[in-house]
């Protein structure tokens, strides 16, 4: 029951004593504290009650229970139990404990409270991603109650923990060493391509050496793409059962029963994509992420929080390692290394130009003498003269910025943007013979006639995966053309020649790595406003370049891969061109730092109705010293303000904006929206 002004009804009473309409007590610890599930912000703190003796037992720490909560019965999971509850509250039972099985542990209920504080958002709104729906005939299954061995070793004996990968970089034995004896190191590494195994055995490598010392370790990927190609390397090394795999995509009764396998304690190896930041593992000893920069580590849902900064707040309450390594090189994990928060594992430059590919810049100058055409067609001649090559040998891999066939259409006479003249929605086209229809209400144009110049034919403002394989086609016709985007997902593709499309983040695998990568639509792509376009699309186009063949021949993999990179030269591209994010990313704090954007600062946005939200900034009371930017109209009678702040004013900043949230929910004034460094407003 919530708190309350009035004198508790159990004052100067023995809790264990029956009372009259209140039921026998539990004899020990008979308060139960509660998180409900409720999203009102001013509901958001735990509430106290009775533990009824035929609950004692299963009322324990971390369980489902259900409680009654302003007339009416919700969802909770009991947080702890107490001796004595706080003076002058009025305390009702438990109405039931829904499953024994224990889905919150202490470190990962602490973990939960302080991402809330980080993102000045609710604890119930971190627990819905941290602990997955119940599926109670899973519970009773034998495979997860535990009776096996927790563990099964694995097909091809015990495997000894090796450092030799990791041993590449300049600090890495001292880090696996750490790892090894029981420390809780903190490094950051941009991988090197071409490697026994690639990135996944690097971070198994990590990890083995971590279950070695005794501890758990927990490895968070971007997507479904990546966690099946890390799960193919755990299936060869320490088979199926030697780890747990927690993936929205997998479904709700796969992912609850390998929840279950590790909240019992019968799966010391976790992974998985952004929600498995939030795994009860035992004693955890190291977290790993890879591709931090990665968009799909971002919590969709309120609070919002990022996979990155779960583990870093995780590791911290749980005095456990982590390694952030990727293809490339986030702002916010060069900030890491810094401030001296994690220490940086560098690869030495002859072991990278030795295993990274041959990177070519078709608008370099001696390739735009070469191409007289260069900056009228979209597949430079560089890249056509290296596709061609590399389809003598193998699979050449195409990157273009958007999925489709014409995504978008534009007046070809005065180049207007082609929009229903119902809806005002984006027309496109979904192949050569069809008629461009609206992407909002799916309305025919057809005919079309411009509303600026009144010309009736269109241009393609963009083209996407579907037009360039099927221009691809036109070209190679001899050649097998395969498309691949987030629409229709391909993981794997063969050694064998062919000409494979995909979107950035959608690029298929191929055996023994591709033998030309092209990286179109680079203008495209730095075209979009941002603050961070530069740094999203480098690490895109490091994360098609890593799936290349290296320069030279090793390992039993063949060699001879190239890079090509269209578009006008930038910074982005000459990091490419070396292969040396960490550059880019140095840069790029440096010049945030100078100009006071993040993440050399913290920001906060603030977004509602404008007069509650310019009430809402005007009540706010966080000091001179943070920078506030506002009010901007959004539109539909919408307010958006900015607050930028250090990291040292960060928790004062976000208990601040928690507290006046609850205050303007108590007295049921219109919602605002708080969101905590966000990306895409900069």
């Amino acid at each position: 029951m919530e708190r309350s002004a009035q004198p508790s009804l159990l004052a100067g009473f023995d809790l264990s004593s029956p009372l009259p309409g209140i039921p026998n007590m539990a004899e020990e610890l008979p308060v139960a504290r509660v998180v409900i599930d409720s999203p009102v912000p001013h509901l958001d703190r735990p509430f106290d009650y009775l533990v009824p003796a035929e609950l004692d037992e299963a009322a324990q720490p971390g369980v489902r229970v259900k409680v009654r909560f302003g007339g009416q019965e919700l969802a909770g999971l009991l947080a702890e139990r107490l001796e004595h509850s706080d003076p002058g509250i009025k305390l009702q039972p438990l109405r039931t404990v829904v499953s024994p099985e224990v889905v919150l542990s202490a470190p990962v209920l602490a973990v939960a409270r302080a991402v809330a504080e980080r993102y000045a958002g609710g604890v119930w709104d971190v627990l819905r991603s941290a602990v997955p729906a119940r599926m109670a005939r899973v519970e009773t299954e034998k495979d997860a109650v535990g009776e096996s061995p927790a563990e099964e070793p694995s097909p091809h004996g015990p495997v000894e923990p090796s450092a030799a990968l990791l041993s590449e970089y300049h600090g890495g034995a001292d880090y696996a060493q750490a790892l090894r004896t029981g420390g809780a190191p903190r490094a950051v590494l941009s991988a090197v391509p071409n490697r026994p195994g690639d990135w996944p055995a690097l971070l198994l490598e990590a990890a083995e050496l971590t279950l070695a010392s005794g501890r758990g370790v927990l490895i968070v990927v971007p997507d479904a793409r990546d966690l099946t190609r890390l799960c193919a390397t755990l299936d060869e090394r320490i088979g199926e059962h030697g780890y747990a795999r927690l993936s929205a995509e997998d479904g709700a009764t796969p992912r609850y029963r390998n929840f279950l396998r590790v909240a019992r304690g019968n799966a010391r190896l976790v992974v998985g994509t952004r929600n498995a930041a939030f795994a009860p593992v035992k004693d955890l000893g190291l977290a790993i992420i890879w591709d931090d920069a990665d968009n799909s580590h971002a919590e969709p849902r309120a609070p919002y929080h990022h996979a990155r900064e779960v583990l870093l707040l995780r590791c911290g309450i749980e005095d456990a390692g982590l390694l952030l390594a990727a293809p490339g090189r986030s702002a916010e994990a060069q900030r890491l290394i810094r401030s001296g928060w994690a220490a940086e594992l560098v690869a030495e430059r002859k072991l990278l130009r030795a295993h990274a590919p041959r990177v070519i810049a078709a608008s370099d100058e001696f390739e735009a003498d070469r191409d007289p055409m260069l900056h009228a067609a979209r597949l430079p001649a560089a890249a056509w003269r290296e596709a061609k090559a590399a389809l003598a040998h193998g699979p050449v891999l195409v990157q273009v910025a958007r999925t489709g066939f014409m995504p978008a259409l534009r007046c070809e006479r005065c180049r207007t943007p082609a929009r229903c003249t119902a809806c005002n929605g984006p027309l496109a086209l979904d192949d050569a013979r069809g008629a461009p229809a609206c992407g909002w209400c799916g309305l025919v144009a057809n005919p079309w006639n411009c509303v600026e110049c009144g010309f009736m034919r269109l241009r393609a403002a963009s083209i996407g995966a579907d037009r360039t394989a099927e221009e691809l086609g036109r070209a190679f016709p001899h050649v097998k053309v395969v498309a691949a985007t987030g629409a229709k997902p391909l993981y794997t593709v063969p050694a064998t020649p062919a000409l494979v499309v995909a979107t950035p983040g959608a690029e298929p695998v191929a055996q023994d790595g591709y033998a030309a990568v092209l990286l179109l639509d680079g203008d495209r792509m730095m075209a979009r406003e941002g603050l961070r376009t530069g740094e999203e699309v480098l690490n895109r186009w490091m994360g098609a370049a890593h799936l290349a063949r290296g320069r030279d021949a090793a390992d039993g993999r063949p060699g001879g891969g190239t890079v090509v990179v269209a578009g006008e030269p930038g910074e982005p591209m000459r990091a490419l061109v070396r292969f040396d994010a960490a550059a880019y990313a140095e840069a790029e704090l440096d010049e945030r730092r100078t100009l006071g954007l993040p993440p050399a600062v913290r920001t906060a946005m603030v977004k509602g109705p404008a007069a509650t939200a310019d009430k809402f900034m005007a009540a706010l009371e966080v000091g001179d010293e943070v920078r506030r930017h506002g009010p901007v109209l959004l539109g539909e009678g919408e307010h958006r303000w900015l607050l930028f702040f250090s990291y040292a004013q960060g928790p004062a900043v976000t208990a601040a904006l928690r507290a006046l949230r609850a205050t303007f929910s108590a007295a049921k004034e219109p919602v605002v929206s708080i969101r905590i460094d966000p990306d895409g407003i900069l």
